[in-house]
C-alpha cells in the first residue's frame, strides 16, 4: 500500500507546474513557435555592488550590447528591461520563463523569456519568445564587493550570446 501511495504522489507531483519563482528548466520555446530572427549579442553585463540581507554582493544592473547579424553588421541593441531594439525602432521586452546553467564556466545562464505583453512593436510585434544561448562570459566577479567602501561601485563584464526571437504559428 505504501508503495502504491508513494507512486501516486510521485505521478501527481510530476504533472504539477513548478512555482513561479523556480524558473529553472528546459529553455526550448513551445513546439508551435518558429524562429524569425537570430542575432549575436556582443557587449557587457553591468553589475553594481549592492547591500543585500547577506551582506554586499554584485547585482545585475543591465546588459549593454550590440545586436549583430550573421555578417557582423550592427542591427540593434540590447539593454535594460531586458529590451531588444532594432535599428528600425522595433523593440520587445522580455520576462524570464526558464534558465539553465551555461555549459561554459564563468558564463551567464541560458534563458527562455516570454515577450512582455504590450511591449513588442514594429517588425518585432509578433515576437512571443526570446531565447539566449551560446553565452560566453558575463558573470559577476567574485571579488571587489566586500566592504562598505565598495557599495555603489559598478563593473562591466564582457559577454557574448546568441539571441533567437520566436513568433507563434
Amino acid at each position: 500500500m505504501r508503495i502504491l501511495v508513494a507512486s501516486l504522489i510521485t505521478a501527481v507531483a510530476s504533472i504539477l507546474p513548478l512555482p513561479a519563482q523556480q524558473a529553472t528548466g528546459p529553455i526550448d520555446p513551445p513546439a508551435d513557435a518558429r524562429s524569425v530572427l537570430q542575432a549575436k549579442g556582443d557587449g557587457v553585463q553591468i553589475y553594481v555592488c549592492t547591500d543585500a540581507p547577506v551582506g554586499l554582493k554584485w547585482v545585475l544592473k543591465a546588459p549593454d550590447a550590440k545586436l549583430l547579424d550573421a555578417s557582423g553588421k550592427t542591427i540593434g541593441k540590447h539593454f535594460a528591461g531586458p529590451t531588444w531594439r532594432l535599428a528600425d525602432g522595433s523593440q520587445v521586452q522580455g520576462e524570464l520563463m526558464a534558465n539553465k546553467p551555461a555549459p561554459e564556466e564563468n558564463s551567464v545562464p541560458w534563458l527562455l523569456l516570454r515577450a512582455k505583453p504590450g511591449t513588442a512593436t514594429g517588425s518585432l510585434a509578433n515576437i512571443k519568445f526570446i531565447r539566449r544561448t551560446e553565452t560566453h562570459g558575463g558573470v559577476a566577479p567574485e571579488s571587489g564587493c566586500q566592504t562598505p567602501l565598495d557599495a555603489g561601485k559598478t563593473v562591466q563584464i564582457p559577454y557574448t550570446a546568441t539571441y533567437t526571437f520566436y513568433a507563434e504559428n
